[in-house]
């Protein structure tokens, strides 16, 4: 073999050699094992496309969401991040023979590499539901970790395109938007609730009374992300029909009630995981169609708006190249529509503001703890005051 065959053969044989070395029995940070470090999972450069961070990639959302992401054409580079069990998902996923480069990152200290560069960062990190846990409990873990994790964003990546999917989503994304705030990078385009799950079960569970394809259906759902936040726009249904008043009530409450549902079917053994995972590529999908400027893409998001008096809403928005490009208005409304907005909209204030408050005296307790001191090894979880007094005037919170 002569000189010039030598040196491309030898950095095969090293990258083969990677991939032989095993791994050490503890979990190693990933910079100490070559298949995981900076480099990719795979021996050419990936193709042109866009650059997507998941962070909470080894939980149960993330590691679905990881598979399908790896299997979208307009991915170039995919990178993982979780606090635990990165390298495994990390190795798995970079098996799959499509285009996109899988890279893995491990821990706090590898956060700011896995954001660098981003174009679209999707957040499912967080604590799952369980049977007998509140929205408030959710809060007071995800809280901190979202707080931690956008802290990063605001760093590395200020201009990504921000999906949230940590819930309680009606709360986890004012405090995404506080962090940017507080770091001068707000930009409200680019933060996008990710509701997508509610339109999706919409669409199914629409299809099922019609007896049509779901795929053919599309229900836009406003409001928030959680119970009887959630107002799907039944007349609005695409294809046009009409249902009673009995068929109505039953397809809100279904909608509005779809988690627990999983939840207790799953009998303490997991959440939506799966179907969340799939709503989360399709919106990501959609966010990434908009980045290449394709036209007419229309999603429902929860998002900082002013078509109602709340400061953030769920509702249909344009996407574009800057993320969103419109919020489109709410349209006609039904006599049970109007009915159900007004009643939730502003009757429930009240019993938001009570729950808030409630949740920040907790938080507050908490708010020297420290991840040593927790002992679990979960974000500090100090929420600022301010944030707290921007979210006490938000009526949609956590119901």
């Amino acid at each position: 073999m002569d000189q010039q065959q030598q040196g491309p053969a030898a950095r095969r044989m090293a990258t083969l050699a990677s991939h032989l070395r095993p791994l050490p029995a503890s979990h190693p940070q990933m910079e100490d094992v070559p298949l995981l470090r900076g480099s990719n999972c795979r021996a050419k450069g990936a193709a042109p496309g866009f650059k997507v961070a998941i962070l909470g990639a080894a939980g149960g959302i993330g590691q679905p969401l990881a598979l399908l992401m790896k299997m979208n054409p307009l991915v170039s580079v995919l990178h993982l991040y979780d606090v635990v069990n990165a390298p495994g998902v990390t190795a798995d996923i970079s098996h799959m023979n499509t285009g996109a480069v899988v890279r893995g990152f491990l821990g706090q200290p590898q956060l700011e590499n896995a954001l660098a560069g981003m174009d679209l960062v999707i957040i499912p990190a967080g604590v799952p539901r369980k049977p007998g846990m509140t929205r408030d409990d959710l809060f007071n873990i995800n809280a901190g970790i979202v707080r931690t994790l956008c802290e990063g964003i605001a760093k590395c990546c200020p201009n990504a395109i921000v999906n949230v999917i940590s819930n309680p989503v009606n709360s986890t994304v004012p405090i995404a938007a506080e962090v940017f705030k507080k770091a001068g990078t707000y930009d409200p385009k680019r933060l996008l609730g990710v509701t997508t799950l509610d339109v999706v079960r919409a669409n199914t569970f629409v299809g099922e009374v019609l007896g049509l394809d779901p795929r053919e259906v599309n229900v836009p759902v406003i409001g928030g992300h959680a119970g009887i936040t959630i107002l799907p726009l039944l007349s609005q249904v695409n294809p046009s029909c009409s249902f009673t008043l009995e068929e109505v009530k039953y397809l809100t409450s279904r909608i509005q009630n779809g988690g627990t549902e999983v939840v207790e079917a799953k009998a303490g053994a997991g959440s939506a995981t799966l179907s969340m995972a799939y709503a989360a590529a399709k919106f990501a999908d959609a966010c990434l169609r908009g980045l290449r400027g394709d036209a007419g893409i229309i999603e429902c998001s929860y998002v900082a708006s002013q078509v109602t008096e709340l400061p953030f809403f769920a509702s249909k928005v344009r996407l574009g190249r800057c993320g969103i490009e419109e919020i489109l208005p709410l349209g006609p409304l039904n006599e049970f529509e109007r009915s159900v907005f007004h009643t939730r909209t502003y009757n429930y204030s009240d019993l938001v503001w009570r729950r808030q408050r409630k949740s920040w005296r907790r938080v507050s307790r908490r708010a020297s703890l420290s991840s040593s001191e927790a002992g679990d090894g979960q974000p500090n979880i100090e929420i600022d005051v301010a944030c707290f007094c921007f979210l006490r005037t938000y009526l949609l919170i956590s119901l």
